[in-house]
């Protein structure tokens, strides 16, 4: 993936080295080194199958609506972090100001404005609108305040694990998360979790799939416009993609956490279903192919 002369996006938060949980900051939003321009058995396993790439880890995690965070006094970056740390917290800002140029110019089209969201490090464990987040759940979007949240060492889990290695992998893994926000921002989050509350846990599950497919739809949009309109992706790229929807599809989890697939549990949707929503966005390249919500065939 061609990224290095990215600009990179001032909407950061790096709360890496910060107390975790207890007394816990809210860490400052910080531009990375370059340019800045504004703008789910046990618990663990079901958190690793249900929520890896998920919505809402409150349903998890026991969070509610919002939790009031105190500012810190951080005013740099954490100490200590080896070059390849750096490096990777650099790509993960590039990634995300394209995803801000990309869903910016597409709301623009359509006569709306783009919110840009907030993406925040941490290590073990954070605070978020939505709850605690782990480490082992994975990135993961919070819709209560509008920020994705990252442990950059699941990019080693993704890479040994999950055999899913790469830069365009780890770019993939933030799309889809920003795709979650796009859905708060037009009104499909809530109108889904509203759904869910009415229906039966098979049917509500359902419903989850949908809404996890249309992200990956939305992760693959997102590669088409940016690669038109800035020439990113280089040989492989899209490979590395399918092998990370693939990885993280419910039954190819289910399967490594218990031996077994129960289908009626899926709420993100299997690996093939994954890997045919992202190529879909990125074939198309149009928020109209990605209502999963109309497809007969998932």
């Amino acid at each position: 993936m061609r990224w290095k002369t990215g600009r990179r996006s001032s909407n950061i938060e790096d709360r890496r080295g910060a107390p975790t949980l207890g007394g816990l900051g809210s860490g400052r939003r910080l531009p990375l080194r370059g340019k800045s321009v504004g703008g789910g058995l046990g618990t663990i396993v079901l958190v690793l199958v249900a929520m890896y790439f998920g919505v809402d880890p409150s349903i998890f995690l026991g969070g509610g609506g919002g939790i009031g965070l105190a500012p810190t006094t951080q005013t740099q970056r954490p100490a200590n972090l080896s070059p390849e740390q750096r490096q990777l917290a650099d790509f993960v800002s590039v990634v995300l100001a394209d995803t801000e140029d990309t869903w910016h110019a597409i709301f623009k089209a359509s006569g709306d404005t783009y919110e840009e969201p907030a993406l925040v490090l941490f290590s073990g464990s954070t605070r978020s609108g939505c709850g605690v987040g782990e480490a082992e759940m994975g990135p993961f979007y919070c819709p209560a305040d509008h920020k994705v949240y990252i442990d950059l060492s699941f990019y080693e889990d993704l890479k040994r694990r999950h055999g899913a290695p790469g830069d365009f992998a780890q770019a993939y893994v933030i799309a889809h998360e920003v795709g979650h926000h796009v859905q708060t921002l037009l009104g499909i989050s809530p109108k889904v979790q509203e759904a869910k509350r009415k229906v039966s846990r098979t049917e509500a599950n359902q419903l989850s799939v949908r809404q996890e497919l249309q992200a990956d739809c939305f992760a693959g949009l997102w590669a088409n416009h940016a690669d038109r309109a800035r020439n990113i992706l280089e040989q492989g790229d899209v490979e590395e993609a399918l092998t990370a929807a693939t990885a993280i599809g419910d039954d190819r989890l289910q399967k490594q956490a218990r031996g077994y697939v129960t289908p009626d549990s899926f709420t993100h949707g299997s690996s093939e279903q994954r890997v045919r929503w992202f190529k879909r966005g990125l074939s198309e390249g149009t928020l109209a192919a990605c209502n999963t919500f109309k497809a007969d065939r998932l």
